[in-house]
């Protein structure tokens, strides 16, 4: 058969290159609660063991020996990666590899579609593996915060930043996800400030060699619509840049009017 490839909600993969590269992806759990004041929360849960292990199988039968390529969102935002390992343990190491991704969103999503290209085209799971690694050690992942409130309740603030964020409310921070917690790297008064400021840190990064970008938005694509425009003129003949809505399990934490920027460099950092 081929190698499969599977992954979760948070790789922002839209349903036409899920089926076209055969990528299976599962739903990461989004909950609500109506809180006492009639406001609607909305919190999320990660994947069980059983849910994986029994997902991993029916993958690993139709396989037919070609094996499973497992990436999902890192162990810090979720207790997803434990339950994964936890249902890998329950297969063979020829069988199932399981990738400690430190990537999320579409720079996670970008690793994800390199390894299935490669599995639709015959590559073995040392392959796919590999080619998966070298996406996720050049990319990188910002977040533009219309508002800090729903991200602090959520906890995936760094601690030195949760510190800080009272006196980020009255800004338009720039974060960035490092080592599974969002940095605070850009302190801004104005969308537009902050969207300079943006592609000032990508193309820093890009370094005139041409990048993948992919621009995900909170319901904010208009404004998603303008920082495409910056990046494009801003950014190496060659590069592909694109806009997409935020995966539901995103939105949840960062808020509407949020807006993400994954990118793959043509060299690491």
């Amino acid at each position: 058969m081929a190698v499969q490839v599977v992954t979760d909600s948070s790789a922002s993969l839209s349903e036409d290159v899920i089926a076209e590269l055969g990528i299976t992806v599962l739903d990461l759990h989004v909950m609500e609660k109506t809180a006492k004041d009639g406001s609607v929360e909305r919190s999320t849960a990660g994947l069980s063991s059983l849910e994986l292990a029994a997902t991993y199988g029916r993958l690993v039968e139709r396989s037919r020996g070609d094996g499973v390529l497992v990436m999902h969102l890192p162990k810090e935002l979720s207790a997803t990666w434990n339950s994964a390992q936890t249902a890998v343990g329950l297969f063979g190491d020829d069988e199932i590899r399981l990738i400690d991704s430190p990537a999320v969103a579409m720079a996670m999503g970008a690793a994800v579609m390199t390894a299935a290209k490669l599995a639709q085209q015959g590559a073995d799971l040392d392959e796919c593996h590999d080619a998966a690694l070298g996406v996720l050690s050049r990319s990188a992942t910002w977040v533009y915060l219309h508002r800090i409130d729903d991200l602090r309740r959520s906890g995936r603030l760094s601690t030195t930043t949760a510190m800080l964020s009272t006196a980020l409310l009255a800004t338009k921070p720039i974060m960035q996800f490092k080592e599974g917690k969002l940095e605070l790297v850009g302190k801004t008064r104005t969308q537009t400030k902050a969207f300079n400021k943006l592609v000032e840190l990508i193309s820093q990064q890009a370094a005139g060699e041409p990048a993948f970008i992919a621009v995900q938005h909170s319901e904010a694509e208009e404004a998603a619509e303008t920082l495409y425009d910056l990046l494009v003129d801003a950014l190496a003949p060659g590069s592909s840049v694109m806009v997409i809505e935020m995966s539901e399990v995103l939105r949840v934490h960062v808020g509407t009017g949020a807006i993400g920027v994954s990118a793959v460099f043509t060299v690491a950092d």
